[in-house]
């Protein structure tokens, strides 16, 4: 199984896809769906079916399971995926991430995934506000929130990122300094805080195309001014456009060591399997996506075949262009030599034209060492890598 591949290094870096939810969110484009248990043990037996296709390609230093939910499984079927991850000997990650909704912990399953290997656990808070989680479609409250991360903590998990949103329909700048000072009050590892993103066939796209929410750019630039100000003033280092974690180690270093080391990969281009349905993946310079569908992804892989639904072979200079944007999210952005080293280019004369651009804009910062985007650039990072893969 995958012998032609075993010449070349093993991959280091998985991502599971769990597609399961208690209900869908009003903003989510993500693949997930509502599943009952005979679903999700079928899932569970095509996953483990699915990990024993890569298994002799992938020694994990990084794993993550995203959702969906993952903490919707219950602890019969987080065993099964456990042990089969014993047995294709994937246990002992560096980093192992597993998302939760503060609606799906307990303690029995906290300590389970701590006792076999997760260190790390990013909670889906949103808000603490608990108008808003009703406006976004949350399954959880506020209250849920503070009990659900005092469960985490009693289990053992040491490492825990809180998922927050901004430029919610109906927040206000008040409502969001409230949410950021009892989110620091926590006193989480990690932040991790997006804008709401209005993306079509979501019921919150829905409403701002019937009037029913509104959007306000310069609420929204508040809201992120405000963040950036509240998380360090908290001790915290910002090293993506919306990641922000704490930095314990005496010696000081390019992304803080709390930073989410399976995400740093993604976004320097590095390799990555994805499993289950939706899943993308990216190795060996061929990206590969499973089929956004559960049942189909159980059938195919109980018919003995693998659930790749589409396959991308990007020519070498498209894939630097797409490993440049996503590089430049990081407030380090890409040191040079880095860059060449990874791709095969150099980053100054391939995009000699958008880099000036930037710099004349003040959106970006160029120097012997490395290429970056300024504080005021990371806001319109978007932009920015859009107009590296324009080229």
């Amino acid at each position: 199984m995958l012998a032609a591949m075993l010449e070349e290094p093993a991959t280091e870096h998985l991502y599971v896809h769990v597609p399961f939810c208690a209900s869908k969110c009003a903003y989510c484009a993500f693949y997930s769906e509502a599943g009952g248990g005979p679903l999700i043990d079928r899932y569970v037996q095509a996953l483990v079916r699915e990990m024993e296709w890569v298994a002799g390609d992938l020694k994990p230093k990084t794993i993550f399971f995203g959702g969906g939910t993952p903490s919707l499984l219950n602890l019969r079927q987080w065993e099964r995926i456990l042990q089969a991850m014993r047995r294709v000997g994937w246990l002992g990650a560096a980093e192992w991430t597993v998302e939760c909704n503060p609606a799906t912990v307990s303690l029995d399953k906290a300590r389970l995934l701590r006792q076999w290997g997760v260190n790390r656990v990013s909670m889906g808070a949103q808000s603490f506000d608990d108008a808003l989680l009703a406006r976004l479609g949350r399954v959880h409250s506020r209250r849920m929130i503070f009990k659900s991360f005092d469960i985490l903590r009693a289990a053992g998990m040491d490492n825990v990122n809180l998922d927050m949103m901004f430029a919610i329909p109906g927040q206000s700048l008040q409502s969001w300094r409230r949410t950021l000072a009892e989110a620091l009050a926590l006193g989480s590892e990690h932040l991790s805080c997006y804008e709401v993103i209005y993306e079509e066939d979501t019921p919150l796209f829905q409403q701002r195309r019937a009037g029913l929410a509104a959007t306000d750019e310069d609420l929204a630039c508040a809201m992120y001014e405000e963040l950036l100000r509240a998380a360090a003033a908290g001790g915290f280092r910002q090293y993506e456009v919306a990641n922000f974690a704490r930095h314990r180690a005496a010696a000081p270093a390019e992304v803080p060591d709390l930073a989410c080391q399976h995400n740093v990969n993604c976004w320097r281009g590095g390799s990555f399997y994805g499993l289950g349905p939706g899943a993308a993946g990216y190795v060996r310079g061929v990206r590969t996506r499973n089929c956004a569908n559960t049942l189909l992804y159980c059938r195919q892989l109980e018919r003995g075949r693998r659930p790749v639904q589409s396959t991308e072979h990007l020519p070498a200079l498209a894939r630097a262009a797409e490993i440049a944007a996503f590089g430049l999210r990081m407030t380090a952005g890409w040191p040079l030599e880095l860059f060449e080293r990874r791709t095969g280019f150099d980053l100054r004369q391939e995009w000699k034209g958008e880099i000036k651009r930037m710099i004349q804009m003040g959106y970006a910062e160029l120097n012997e060492q490395r290429f970056h985007l300024t504080p005021q650039g990371l806001r319109f990072a978007d932009w920015a890598g859009a107009e590296f893969l324009r080229s």
